[in-house]
């Protein structure tokens, strides 16, 4: 069992989703006093069969809500993001990565909350990222660490995340699943630096009480870099698929952008495209430990329960 923490009352925005599940039971296994805001309590039902969760249902934009609910909170981690907008201007991007944060950090600062963990991207830049997405996601953490005020501000800036559940090596597993023969893939020469959804939480759990955090911005990769190309290929050979991966020109990669992005889902958009332009790797920082080949093989081998794993985590 994991040292015990001190029993502080965390609020949590985007809780639901792939790592704010992972962190949720995490925290529940350390006898954390968790609250989650959502919009929509049927999305949380996944994490209500653990303790000391508490699943709060109210509009996480209304400026009063927000003051309601953080009222008595000790620390807020902010999780929230999309990578694809419903338009095509860049505005969803703004409203869930810089209008949210800015709402959570007034409330905060209305509250007096010592503490704010905030989620952003590998290079993130509110000037020169080449994507509404980054670009968003550097504007939203500029504003918590210009205006924080005596709110303690952390980002955290990963790669790509893996892990059971993620939308990564499952999404091209169910893409390569239909495409047994050859599959088509943009932007093959991306690189990415996959850091597992585990240690992404541990960097989260450390920050919570470590001083020397505060005010920093960490980027988080894993131990080795690959090309999209090489991800793709390692995800066929663990599921057992003989697909053949056929790099796309560049400008037939737009080209499959411009077109999918109107499809249903948006499987591929523009501004994914404009993303891949810039490698998600990191330069000058410290590589979390934990390789694809320890854990992938594990979820994509076989099928797995994400309440299997939630219940594992809360029984170690």
């Amino acid at each position: 069992m994991e040292n015990e923490m001190p029993q502080d009352n965390i609020c949590i925005f985007g809780g639901t989703g792939f790592v704010g599940s992972h962190l949720v039971a995490r925290l529940s296994q350390r006898q954390a006093s968790v609250t989650l805001l959502v919009r929509h309590a049927e999305h949380a039902r996944h994490l209500a069969v653990l303790p000391d969760i508490r699943i709060t249902e109210c509009d996480i934009y209304n400026p009063q809500h927000l003051e309601k609910h953080l009222d008595g909170m000790d620390i807020v981690i902010n999780l929230t993001g999309i990578l694809n907008e419903r338009g095509h201007n860049g505005s969803g991007f703004r409203r869930v990565h810089v209008e949210l944060p800015q709402k959570i950090r007034a409330a905060c600062q209305y509250n007096r909350v010592p503490r704010l963990l905030h989620m952003s991207a590998l290079n993130a830049d509110a000037n020169t990222g080449p994507s509404h997405y980054l670009r968003s996601k550097g504007d939203g953490e500029n504003h918590l660490h210009t205006f924080a005020g005596a709110c303690a501000v952390t980002s955290f800036r990963p790669s790509v995340i893996f892990g059971p559940g993620d939308s990564f090596f499952n999404r091209f597993a169910r893409l390569l699943k239909i495409s047994p023969w050859f599959f088509p893939l943009a932007c093959g020469n991306a690189r990415f630096a996959p850091v597992f959804v585990g240690d992404v939480v541990d960097a989260f759990i450390r920050a919570l009480h470590d001083k020397s955090a505060c005010g920093k911005r960490y980027d988080i990769c894993g131990p080795e870099d690959f090309s999209l190309h090489q991800l793709v290929a390692y995800t066929a050979q663990v599921t057992g698929l003989h697909t053949r991966i056929i790099d796309l020109p560049d400008f037939v990669a737009r080209i499959q952008a411009h077109c999918l992005e109107y499809m249903p889902g948006k499987p591929f958009s523009v501004d994914n495209y404009n993303s891949l332009r810039t490698d998600s790797v990191c330069t000058r920082t410290r590589r979390m430990p934990t390789a694809i080949s320890a854990i992938v093989p594990w979820y994509l081998g076989k099928p797995v329960r994400q309440m299997d794993i939630y219940r594992r985590q809360i029984r170690t």
